[in-house]
């Protein structure tokens, strides 16, 4: 069986994508087709705002981007020592708060320790804040994309917890995306399950399946990643099959083969 996952390929070079391998170790086919385009911006602002850890208690990631908007701008060498001497380990001494597994790890690549990572979505991250930290402690500076949710900041904000939001990259529509899926639809057919990973994957997609699929849209299972895709999923008209219990391909694999093959659960 055919599942579609509309996602960006994983950064890293080596392997195949964690979701492509992991549903193929269930017996499903996976293709993945790069739904958005990510423009870095404001790499001065940021750079001098992790070069005074002081004025700041932690720092907040929800995103993975946000971690690639810190090695773009830490690839300069004045910028690169100045982080390895002695930044680095002045920020090791403040949380660095993370929504899950895939921003931790980037997290540690960049030598600093994450937490909250089994958060999962940014709803639980902001109760995992709002545990840990006090009202009107020094504020918590949150690198972030221009189309950031205000769940977390609006419950830190509600908590009287301090945050500083930098927007330090824009999401836009991937140039192929289009001919990428009338390409898998032309040559594939319609897949038994189509996987949303993000709001702005459903923004950019929806109308293009709903096209390619006709009057056989009723056969898909759409499959969220998270409770903030399915919201969106939920408002745009798609009914949601199933939703990973966290954000992860083995928890993905497994709501999909639930959704799929109910009778070997």
């Amino acid at each position: 069986m055919k599942v579609l996952l509309l996602k960006d390929p994983k950064d890293k070079d080596s392997g195949p994508d964690p979701y492509i391998k992991e549903l193929g170790l269930h017996g499903f086919e996976a293709t993945l087709i790069p739904v958005l385009s990510f423009e870095f911006v404001s790499p001065e602002s940021l750079f001098e705002k992790l070069s005074h850890p002081e004025c700041y208690g932690g720092l907040v990631f929800t995103s993975p981007r946000a971690l690639e908007a810190i090695k773009i701008c830490l690839k300069e060498n004045s910028k690169n020592e100045a982080w390895s001497n002695s930044l680095k380990q002045k920020w090791n001494t403040k949380p660095a708060y993370v929504v899950g597994k895939a921003t931790a790890s980037l997290v540690e690549e960049i030598g600093l320790i994450p937490q909250g990572e089994k958060s999962g979505n940014a709803e639980k991250l902001a109760e995992y804040i709002c545990s840990r930290e006090k009202p009107n402690s020094s504020a918590l500076l949150f690198p972030c994309g221009a189309l950031k949710r205000e769940v977390l900041p609006t419950v830190l904000r509600e908590k009287g917890i301090p945050l500083e939001s930098l927007t330090v990259y824009q999401t836009t529509q991937h140039a192929d995306l289009q001919e990428s899926l009338s390409s898998y639809f032309s040559q594939q057919g319609i897949p038994a399950s189509v996987v949303f990973f993000s709001p702005s994957g459903v923004k950019f997609c929806l109308q293009h399946i709903q096209k390619l699929s006709k009057d056989f849209i009723n056969h898909i299972k759409f499959a969220a990643i998270g409770p903030t895709t399915a919201e969106a999923m939920e408002a745009a008209g798609i009914p949601v099959s199933c939703t990973a219990e966290s954000p992860t391909p083995p928890d993905l694999a497994a709501a999909i083969q639930k959704t799929l093959h109910p009778q070997n659960c």
